[in-house]
C-alpha cells in the first residue's frame, strides 16, 4: 500500500504524517509525488504506521516501474507515428515525381499532376501538423497528464 493511501486511511493530511514521523511536509509531498525517498526518511514513515520499511520500498519501485512501463508505450507508440509519417511522405514523394515523370512524357501541354500534388499535399500538410504540432496535445502523453491530473498524484 502506498504512503499516500496510508495517510488518507487514517484521514491525515500531509502535514500530520510529516508532525509524525518527523519529517518536513515538503519531503512528504515528494515521496508521495513519486521522488524516491532517503532510507531514514521511509524508516521514519514506516515506524508511524507501523509497518515494514521494505513494505515502503516495494511500492515505490512498483509504482516507478508502473510510471516508467507507461512512459515506455508512449514512446513506442509514438515512434509508430513517427514510422507511418514518414512512409507517408516517401510514398508522397515517390508517387507525384512518378506522375509528373509520365504527365510530361505523354500529355506535356496538359498538366493534370498539379491537381493530385496539391490534393495530397494538403493531406501531407495535415499529418506533419498533427504529428509535429498537435501531436503533444492528443497522445498518451497528455492522456497520462490528464489522468495524473485526475488523481492528483503520478500514476
Amino acid at each position: 500500500m502506498s504512503i499516500q493511501k496510508m495517510r488518507l486511511k487514517r484521514g491525515w493530511s500531509q502535514q500530520q504524517l510529516a508532525d509524525a514521523s518527523g519529517l518536513s511536509a515538503r519531503t512528504i509531498q515528494r515521496i508521495e509525488s513519486g521522488h524516491a525517498g532517503s532510507v531514514e526518511s521511509l524508516k521514519s514513515i514506516a515506524a508511524v504506521f507501523e509497518v515494514h520499511f521494505l513494505t515502503l520500498t516495494e511500492t515505490a519501485m512498483k509504482d516507478e516501474t508502473t510510471n516508467s512501463q507507461a512512459q515506455e508505450k508512449i514512446a513506442f507508440k509514438r515512434a509508430q507515428r513517427l514510422r507511418a509519417y514518414y512512409l507517408h511522405l516517401l510514398m508522397y514523394l515517390v508517387v507525384n515525381v512518378g506522375c509528373i515523370a509520365i504527365n510530361l512524357f505523354t500529355t506535356p501541354d496538359k498538366l493534370w499532376f498539379v491537381g493530385a500534388l496539391l490534393f495530397w499535399g494538403l493531406g501531407l500538410i495535415v499529418h506533419t501538423l498533427t504529428i509535429f504540432v498537435f501531436d503533444k496535445y492528443f497522445t498518451g502523453e497528455w492522456e497520462l497528464a490528464q489522468v495524473e491530473k485526475h488523481l492528483g498524484r503520478p500514476l
